[in-house]
């Protein structure tokens, strides 16, 4: 009888990538029939290169792009997303931060935030024929070179931040969303109009969106280890059920069943992953 399995192999992020890359990881995957997941939302950005079957975006709670594709970059989403794939994946997904967006993609967080884009409509040099060059390579070694060498000539065309907006974004993920936006606006010097306005413009949301989805990426690490009402605590709820409704706002589910179905994030994937043998 057919099993579901999964093997997420990590490869070495370049050191001139940091800021712009979280981590690269190849996915094999193989199901007998469907396999449908909610992906909930957070502050690393998917951009997936497939050789595999397809995707099917099901649905965005807080964005467009459903559809199918192949190879395609998810910008910032503050809502959760519903995936449907038969058989089986292979891809390389990287995980780039809001930053990383302008510096590869090539284009402001803005126009691919709450949309799922196919890379051939936005990079393509990195759409299908050279999601068939990975899946022809020899090793995973090999894949993750092809993707490195192409991340680098990309990041080295691409538009730096403002030196604020990178500043901000550090400070909001140090903070783990608990620091107040009005603190940020007063330390940068700008005016709060001015800052809400570059920044979402290149990272792709407000500020204050920002932070709610950075605090709830914070607090689920939390969940199922602790109990939900010091979950709530901890990460500056105002109580249990405010905790409760931003995960419900954020991943489609109560905190318990988010819990309970224990699905594969970008998180868990760069925490499961291995390191590639061959």
């Amino acid at each position: 009888m057919a099993t579901h399995t999964i093997d997420l192999i990590r490869g070495a992020s370049h050191p001139a990538l940091a800021g712009l890359v979280a981590g690269v990881v190849g996915i094999s995957e193989s199901a007998p029939g469907e396999v449908v997941r909610r992906q909930p939302a957070g502050g690393l950005l998917p951009l997936v290169l497939s050789w595999g079957g397809p995707l099917d975006i099901v649905s965005l709670s807080a964005g467009q792009g459903a559809g199918t594709y192949r190879s395609f970059v998810a910008g910032f989403m503050p809502g959760h997303v519903t995936t449907r794939f038969e058989e089986g994946q292979d891809c390389v997904q990287v995980y780039l931060t809001p930053l990383g967006v302008q510096r590869i993609i090539g284009v402001p967080g803005r126009e691919l935030a709450c949309r799922v884009v196919s890379v051939d409509e936005v990079v393509p040099g990195l759409g299908d024929s050279f999601a068939d060059r990975l899946g022809s390579a020899p090793s995973w070694r090999e894949r993750f070179g092809l993707v490195a060498d192409a991340l680098l000539e990309l990041a080295s065309h691409g538009r730096e931040p403002d030196d604020f907006v990178d500043w901000m974004w550090g400070q909001v993920e140090a903070s783990g969303g608990r620091v107040r936006v009005s603190d940020l606006v007063d330390r940068s010097g700008w005016s709060h109009r001015h800052v809400t306005t570059r920044f979402s413009e290149q990272v792709g949301i407000t500020p204050k969106a920002a932070v709610g989805v950075v605090r709830f990426v914070n607090a689920c690490a939390d969940l199922g280890r602790l109990p939900v009402a010091e979950v709530a605590a901890r990460h500056g709820y105002a109580d249990q059920s405010h905790l409760t409704r931003e995960v419900v706002r954020y991943a489609g589910e109560s905190p318990m069943a988010l819990v309970a179905a224990r699905r594969p994030t970008a998180y868990t994937a760069l925490d499961a992953a291995q390191e590639p043998t061959t």
